[in-house]
C-alpha cells in the first residue's frame, strides 16, 4: 500500500498541480464568455464547462472527501458540473451544456482560484488516498485540456466567418515527404499494459503477455496528400472499401472528406483554430473517423495496426517526445521529421487501431465513485494511440489508451498504415 513517501514532496506537487491549472486558463484566456459558453454539438462541451468540471472534480474527490474542514463553494453546483459519475446523483443533461449561461465564466474563474488555494493549502497533511485522487485528478484535467482545444475548433467551426482563435503567419509549405515506408516486426510474446508501479488509468492494467504475429508498421502517419488521392479516386464513392456501418455513415451524412475541410476555389481548405488555411500536403491527415480510416486503409492494400502492435513498437520510445500540447497555441499537426525508423508514434495525431475498447484479462476497476471512469465505456468503441498535437506533453505513456465511437472524428485523430507478413 502507497505511503506519503511514494509521492513526491508537496511543494513539488503543488507546483505541478499548479501548472496544470494554468495550461487550462491559458487554453481558455482568448474566449469571452459567449465563447466559452458554445456548445456545437452533443459530443463537445463548452470551455467554461470544461473549466468547471475539473474543478468540481478536487472540490469533491480531494477537498470534500479528504479536507474534514473545507465548505464547497456552492453545492448546486455539483449538479451543473458532475460529468457521469451516477454516484454523485443526478446531474444536468449532457447535450443541454450550453445553455448554462450562469455561472459566469469570471465566477468560475474565481472558483477555480478558492479550490486551488484550498488544495496547495491542504498538501502537505493529505493522507496517500487523497494524493492518489489528486494525481488521478491531474491526468483527468490534462484530458479535458485536448478537449477544450477541440470543443474549442468545433464551436468556432461553425462560425461563417472562419474566426482565427490564435491569429498564426502563414508558413511556408513543407516539402512532400518521401513515399511511406515500412519496418518490420518480429511475431512472438510481447508484455502491454501498465506495471504496477507508476500512475496509469484502470483501463491499462493490468500488464499481460499478448502473442504477435509478424507484421509491418508504417514509418510515419498518413498525409493530407495521400488523403487527397484517396478523394480523387473516389474513396468516398466505392462501397466496397467500407464497412457496412461506416458506408450507411457516409451516405447519410454526405461524408466527402475529413472533417473541418472545405472546398475552394481549386483547392481543398481546412478550417483550425489558426483560421481558414489551404490544405498542407505534408501534414498528417486528422479529424477522420475510425471508419474513414479502415476505408483508407483498404484503398492503400493495409490495415490498421492493433494496439497491441502500437505498443511493442512505441515502449521503446520516449512519450514525451513528438509534437505534443506544451503551451497554449494553435494546436496543428506537423509533418513527419525526417530520418529513417519509426515516426510519429507520439504527438500530431491519434492514431486508429484495429482494436476495440475492452477489459484487459483481470482488468479491475478503481475502487469507489472514480471507479466509474472508464470501465463503463468499453462497449462499441475503438482504441486510438499515440496522443496528438493537442494532448498536453507529459500525459502520455506507451500503454495510453484513448477510445471513440467509430463515427466521431472532431478529435485530432489520423491513422498509421499496418500490413500482416
Amino acid at each position: 500500500m502507497a505511503s506519503q513517501a511514494d509521492y513526491p514532496r508537496s511543494d513539488v506537487l503543488a507546483e505541478r498541480y499548479g501548472a496544470v491549472r494554468d495550461l487550462s486558463l491559458g487554453l481558455a484566456a482568448p474566449l469571452s464568455d459567449a465563447d466559452a459558453t458554445l456548445q456545437p454539438h452533443a459530443d463537445a462541451s463548452p470551455a467554461k464547462w470544461h473549466l468547471a468540471h475539473t474543478t468540481w472534480f478536487f472540490e469533491t474527490f480531494v477537498l470534500r472527501d479528504h479536507v474534514p474542514a473545507y465548505a464547497a463553494r456552492d453545492e448546486s453546483w455539483a449538479y451543473l458540473f458532475n460529468s457521469y459519475y451516477e454516484g454523485e446523483g443526478e446531474r444536468h443533461p449532457r447535450p443541454r451544456r450550453g445553455l448554462l449561461s450562469r455561472p459566469s465564466l469570471d465566477q468560475i474563474r474565481a472558483w477555480r482560484a478558492r479550490v486551488d488555494e484550498a488544495v496547495v493549502r491542504a498538501l502537505p497533511g493529505l493522507a496517500p488516498d487523497a494524493l492518489r485522487r489528486l494525481e488521478l485528478g491531474l491526468h483527468h484535467e490534462q484530458q479535458h485540456q485536448e478537449l477544450i482545444l477541440t470543443d474549442m475548433l468545433a464551436a468556432f467551426a461553425e462560425n461563417p466567418l472562419h474566426p482565427a482563435v490564435w491569429p498564426a503567419a502563414p508558413s511556408a509549405p513543407a516539402p512532400a515527404p518521401t513515399a511511406i515506408g515500412g519496418l518490420q516486426r518480429p511475431g512472438g510474446v510481447y508484455e502491454v499494459g501498465a506495471p504496477d508501479a507508476g500512475f496509469a488509468f484502470d483501463c491499462e492494467r493490468p500488464r499481460h503477455a499478448v502473442l504477435l504475429a509478424p507484421h509491418e508498421l508504417a514509418d510515419r502517419l498518413v498525409t493530407n496528400g495521400e488523403w487527397l488521392r484517396f478523394i480523387e479516386e473516389g474513396g468516398y464513392a466505392t462501397a466496397g472499401l467500407w464497412l457496412s456501418d461506416g458506408w450507411a455513415w457516409v451516405r447519410e451524412n454526405g461524408i466527402e472528406a475529413p472533417l473541418y475541410w472545405r472546398r475552394g476555389e481549386g483547392a481543398w481548405l481546412r478550417f483550425g483554430l489558426d483560421g481558414l488555411r489551404p490544405v498542407e500536403q505534408s501534414e498528417p491527415v486528422c479529424h477522420i473517423s475510425y471508419y474513414e480510416a479502415d476505408a483508407f486503409a483498404r484503398w492503400a492494400g493495409a490495415r490498421l495496426p492493433r494496439e497491441e502492435e502500437w505498443e511493442a513498437a512505441a515502449a521503446a520510445f520516449d512519450p514525451a517526445s513528438g509534437h505534443q500540447l506544451d503551451a497554449p497555441g494553435p494546436a496543428r499537426p506537423r509533418p513527419a521529421p525526417e530520418g529513417r525508423g519509426l515516426r510519429q508514434l507520439y504527438g500530431d495525431a491519434w492514431e486508429w487501431c484495429q482494436s476495440a475498447y475492452l477489459p484487459y484479462p483481470g482488468f479491475r476497476p478503481e475502487e469507489g465513485i472514480v471507479g466509474e471512469y472508464n470501465g463503463k465505456f468499453m462497449v462499441n468503441q475503438m482504441v486510438l494511440r499515440g496522443g496528438s498535437c493537442a494532448t498536453p506533453r507529459g500525459h502520455m505513456r506507451p500503454s495510453y489508451r484513448n477510445f471513440f465511437y467509430p463515427h466521431q472524428r472532431w478529435q485530432y485523430c489520423g491513422l498509421r498504415l499496418a500490413r500482416d507478413l
